[in-house]
């Protein structure tokens, strides 16, 4: 029997430590075959930095299980208060290729890093995808700032509003315009294309409240 019992106090921590670390397990083996050949998850066992991947899901690195921490591993065992989370930084594989990482450091109830959690992602597969879409999605400088056209109906009301702000903008009422204010808004709306719906004429005839064979007259 030991005095104090210091070592059933050890075997208790360590227990938990190691239940810990493995439910983080769990969550490494989960995440890396949501994203097969894409994002590597390594679990590394900071109690045993010579041999500290724990797990490796997704392997991407070629790193295997028993291999030693890196340096944010190192860092972490040497002091409690280094950052718990470091996201989103740029990293490397050994062949080059380019990654983007997220270091999760995992605390005991002592406050003392047992277990970091590692996400790699292989940025280099999905950059050709960006490119792609990229260009699927550009369009040509000099008709960005006025679009040459507008993909939707030209239902009643919105030439009703259209009318009226026109009329609006000449301090008028569409009725009250002159006639040469009307044939030059009858123009407009000839030339952005209100014309193209169905009985667009017969509407803007009885806004401005003149015939419909007036409008058309405008519009010429």
């Amino acid at each position: 029997m030991f005095e104090g019992g210091a070592p059933v106090v050890k075997d208790v921590v360590d227990g938990a430590d190691e239940h810990l670390i493995g439910e983080a397990e769990k969550i490494a083996v989960a995440l890396g075959r949501m994203f097969p050949g894409l994002c590597e998850v390594v679990l590394h066992d900071l109690r045993d930095p010579r041999h500290a991947i724990r797990a490796i899901e997704n392997n991407l690195s070629g790193r295997r299980v028993g291999d030693s921490a890196t340096e944010l591993g190192l860092a972490r065992i040497a002091d409690p208060k280094y950052p718990s989370v470091l996201q989103n930084y740029p990293n490397r594989f050994p062949d080059g290729r380019p990654v983007k990482s997220t270091s999760i450091g995992l605390k005991n109830a002592a406050g003392e890093y047992i277990a970091a959690l590692c996400l790699n992602l292989d940025v280099s597969v999905l950059s050709p995808v960006t490119l792609a879409l990229s260009n699927l999605v550009a369009t040509e400088t000099e008709h960005r700032e006025q679009p040459l056209e507008t993909l939707r109906d030209r239902n009643t009301r919105e030439l009703r509003q259209t009318v009226e702000e026109l009329a609006a903008e000449r301090a008028a009422t569409p009725r009250s315009l002159s006639r040469q204010d009307k044939k030059a808004l009858v123009r407009q709306l000839y030339q952005d294309g209100y014309f193209d719906s169905r009985d667009a004429a017969q509407t803007i005839a009885d806004l401005l409240g003149v015939s419909r064979a007036t409008v058309y007259n405008y519009s010429k």
